[in-house]
């Protein structure tokens, strides 16, 4: 079965050679060159999830929106930036390229190797990373979670434990992107539960997912794990709107 993989992606890389999605040229890689991925801002600093305030070092939120559930938020980079939202666009919807994981998920070790190698083992002590459940249909529309993707090459990366099955979305959601702010907590609500509280209650959660926008979705996953006795909740993204 292996040599059959193999073959199939011998043959795949001759008709379609590996092209980078940034200038074109083909190579080795696949979808996104060294030169490319060196174009792209890596952010060093933290930001409140739900405004623009950067944050000072001992800061997870700023004080507007320290009720919130989610305690706080690391993203590599912005939304904004055209190559990013290409990328991005090109995982998560047609023509679906799941390969492009490592790329993005490169992206976001890139921010926190940025932040330092002692802050890094400090945030993630006694932490389990788990991706943003999609819902069933969606997942079997995509052929793959692109959360699940990420996380798994940062848990391995990072060494820190994946959960995966234990958040589970029960409730088709209308897409997130196709709604305005004020729709899209009312949208997302009610639309996860855990199946074994055991296993992340005093834990210290990092839900991983592309992109945030509004946060309703990762504020109402935080809600529901912090209800089921998580300690806290962080988001760990590519970008960030």
């Amino acid at each position: 079965m292996k040599k059959i993989r193999t073959m199939i992606k011998f043959i795949f890389d001759v008709l379609f050679p590996p092209y980078c999605l940034g200038c074109k040229k083909e190579g080795s890689w696949r979808w996104l060159c060294d030169d490319c991925f060196s174009t792209i801002e890596i952010l060093e600093y933290q930001y409140c999830p739900f405004c623009k305030i950067r944050l000072r070092t001992f800061e997870r939120r700023c004080q507007l929106h320290s009720k919130k559930n989610l305690n706080g938020l690391y993203f590599a980079t912005s939304y904004e930036n055209l190559l990013v939202k290409n990328l991005i666009q090109k995982f998560k919807y047609p023509p679906f390229l799941k390969e492009l994981s490592p790329s993005l998920a490169s992206l976001i070790i890139a921010h926190f190797i940025l932040l330092g190698k002692e802050k890094i083992s400090k945030i993630f002590s006694n932490s389990v990373f788990i991706p943003v459940p999609l819902f069933k249909s969606r997942e079997k529309w995509r052929g793959f979670n692109q959360a699940e993707k990420i996380a798994k090459i940062l848990s391995e990366f990072f060494k820190v434990p994946l959960l995966e099955n234990n958040l589970i979305k029960i409730k088709k959601t209308q897409p997130q992107v196709e709604l305005s702010k004020e729709k899209r907590e009312g949208n997302i609500k009610e639309a996860f539960i855990i199946k074994n509280e055991n296993l992340i209650k005093g834990k210290k959660i990092f839900l991983i997912d592309d992109v945030f926008t509004t946060g309703s979705t990762m504020e109402e996953c935080a809600r529901i794990l912090k209800k089921a006795g998580t300690k806290e909740v962080f988001g760990i993204t590519v970008a960030r709107e």
